[in-house]
């Protein structure tokens, strides 16, 4: 089994990473879902009226960069930083709305994965969306920090996410209107980013247009993704995670 399967459900796409693992975000995962979303659109159809959903098999939506891939090299964690803020880009400039269904942990990257998307929904009976930064001791990339300071707009909501590294539940995370809506399991969860995406989908909306306005609407977030980190930066996370 790959890493992740993309299936089209009429008007929707559904993305998934397969897998019991952690869905660490690896150069290879990260192509593989970059390769999944050209996919769909080489799809003629794509264009109008269409639906991202991205899920996840398993206990986790995504752990996270693999800082065990990475270990102590500033090269490998400049490559893998490198290819995350192309997929966020990609994800931000994508030609229809996009929903993510989080049906596991959502830490750190992976957090910033969901957060990528124009909506979440999340399962109530597992997992937590956490930015760990704080726990492990690095400091949060400036793209990072822009998707959050973009998506989480009360400012107690982002310093309890980014300062206090809080675990947040799927029900504290719609209190906080990080999340759209809490389910009971991942099936549920699933059954209910298809409802979101139908009723999207029926709207019509042109893709580029769609894309267009999500773009000048994120466009600090755009700015951040092309500037990328120093090496400095990256000489010093390689340190931090070389003793997790």
């Amino acid at each position: 089994m790959g890493m992740c399967t993309l299936e089209k459900r009429g008007k929707l796409f559904v993305l998934t990473l397969t897998g019991d693992d952690e869905h660490r975000l690896n150069p290879a995962r990260i192509d593989a879902i970059r390769s999944a979303l050209n996919q769909i659109l080489s799809d003629p159809t794509s264009r109008s009226g269409s639906v991202l959903i991205t899920t996840a098999h398993g206990k986790f939506f995504s752990n996270g960069l693999d800082l065990a891939w990475a270990g102590s090299s500033p090269d490998k964690l400049l490559l893998m930083s490198s290819k995350l803020r192309a997929l966020v880009a990609d994800l931000i400039s994508f030609p229809m709305p996009t929903i993510a269904a989080v049906t596991g942990h959502a830490a750190a990257a992976g957090f910033v994965l969901a957060l990528s998307h124009d909506y979440i929904v999340m399962r109530k009976d597992r997992g937590f969306l956490y930015m760990s930064e704080m726990d492990i001791g690095v400091k949060i990339p400036a793209c990072f920090m822009a998707v959050m300071s973009c998506k989480i707009c009360d400012a107690a909501v982002l310093r309890e996410v980014v300062l206090k590294a809080e675990k947040l539940t799927a029900e504290q995370a719609v209190e906080r209107k990080i999340v759209g809506a809490a389910y009971e399991s991942a099936e549920e969860t699933l059954k209910g980013a298809v409802e979101l995406g139908e009723k999207l989908a029926k709207r019509g909306w042109d893709g580029e247009v769609y894309s267009e306005n999500r773009k000048e609407l994120y466009r600090e977030v755009l700015e951040k993704l092309g500037a990328g980190e120093t090496t400095d930066y990256h000489n010093k996370f390689a340190i931090a995670a070389s003793k997790l």
